[in-house]
């Protein structure tokens, strides 16, 4: 089946198509995306404004319909902060269902935190034993601990990108008082879950996640998205520190002249510049990896899950090894298989290692 997944960010709206099927991994086959800050459309009182939500409603519409064109038979759409924490959040959810019949699923903090530190455990393995996350939105400031497959903590604090640029930094270029005060800001609010992070020891592999860490890393020499999402890319605390202070002294015009940084995310890069360097001091990580999967593919991994669980075995050429061998076993001797099945005669448990 052909699954489309709808992304409400704080910075961009954005359609992923892919081929899924049972032990699928999430590779696109089509994608479709549009700038849209949602938190500019945002009046006095917190409310997204009608105009922000005809733009919402536009593209909602235009993807579902992208989505039809291209056949998809599943789709998968959800919000996170940009729409959670707005006024009217309710309302704009409720409207979206009644003009265009698409749900949006609302993401709690947590649950973008554990689904995204998931996609990570995924791309990583199990060989990365300890896996700490952390992740830059627009609106919010996700970090996740653990060694299982979903995080053993998840944190989420009011620290995106693009918040505290409108809250903080609104002069071109940043006025100096206004980022060593969004600075304190930031470091105080870290403080409380960086502590409680702290307390499960030091992770085996510190990850990046997010366009910001990803910005981040191309500012500071890490190869360019060209390259593909297999090169490994590695930013550092102290190359997070030279730039945060260099990127204050810049005009946007001049951030969204680097290498790595849109226009469009070129005001709020200092801000997560700031959040990066100050996260990465609360909790000791003097360097950390740029994982390519995020949000997205932790969503579209789980929804993969379900396809397995739900076809009831195997399917197609994926078969495992093990299945076929059963199935092999099950052809050749159906009457034996089917009595060692019982509990009254003693069979091969398919669970015992020693018996593989």
């Amino acid at each position: 089946m052909r699954l489309g997944v709808l992304d409400i960010g704080s910075n961009t709206v954005h359609l992923l198509l892919v081929d899924a099927y049972p032990g699928a991994r999430p590779v696109a086959f089509a994608s479709h995306k549009r700038p849209l800050s949602l938190v500019a459309y945002l009046d006095a009182s917190g409310a997204i404004t009608e105009r922000g939500q005809r733009e919402l409603l536009d593209f909602v519409a235009e993807a579902r319909d992208f989505a039809a064109r291209h056949r998809a038979e599943d789709l998968l759409a959800f919000c996170t902060s940009a729409i959670r924490e707005s006024a009217n959040g309710e309302l704009v959810l409720e409207r979206v269902v009644t003009e265009t019949g698409v749900h949006l699923m609302e993401l709690t903090g947590e649950q973008e935190a554990g689904m995204t530190y998931n996609a990570v455990r995924r791309w990583y393995g199990w060989q990365a034993n300890s896996i700490l996350d952390l992740d830059i939105g627009g609106g919010s400031f996700e970090m996740a601990l653990g060694t299982d497959e979903f995080p053993a903590i998840a944190r989420s604090v009011p620290l995106g990108a693009g918040r505290l640029t409108r809250e903080w930094l609104q002069g071109n270029p940043s006025e100096i008082s206004r980022i060593r005060e969004m600075r304190d800001h930031v470091r105080e609010v870290i403080a409380g879950p960086a502590a409680e992070l702290r307390e499960y020891g030091r992770p085996d592999l510190v990850a990046g996640t997010s366009k910001t860490f990803r910005s981040l890393a191309r500012i500071a020499g890490a190869a360019p998205s060209a390259e593909g999402p297999y090169v490994k890319r590695v930013l550092r605390r102290e190359d997070v520190k030279l730039w945060m202070h260099r990127l204050s002294a810049m005009t946007w015009e001049q951030r969204g002249e680097l290498p790595g940084v849109s226009q469009i995310r070129a005001p709020q890069v200092l801000a997560g510049a700031v959040v990066a360097y100050e996260a990465m001091s609360a909790l000791k990580v003097k360097s950390l990896r740029i994982c390519p999967w995020a949000l997205r593919e932790g969503l579209i991994l789980r929804r993969f899950d379900h396809l397995l669980v739900d076809s009831g075995g195997p399917s197609g050429d994926t078969v495992g090894v093990g299945h076929v061998e059963l199935l092999k076993q099950q052809q050749r001797h159906p009457d034996a298989m089917s009595e060692a099945g019982r509990p009254d005669r003693p069979g091969v448990s398919i669970l015992d290692g020693s018996q593989l």
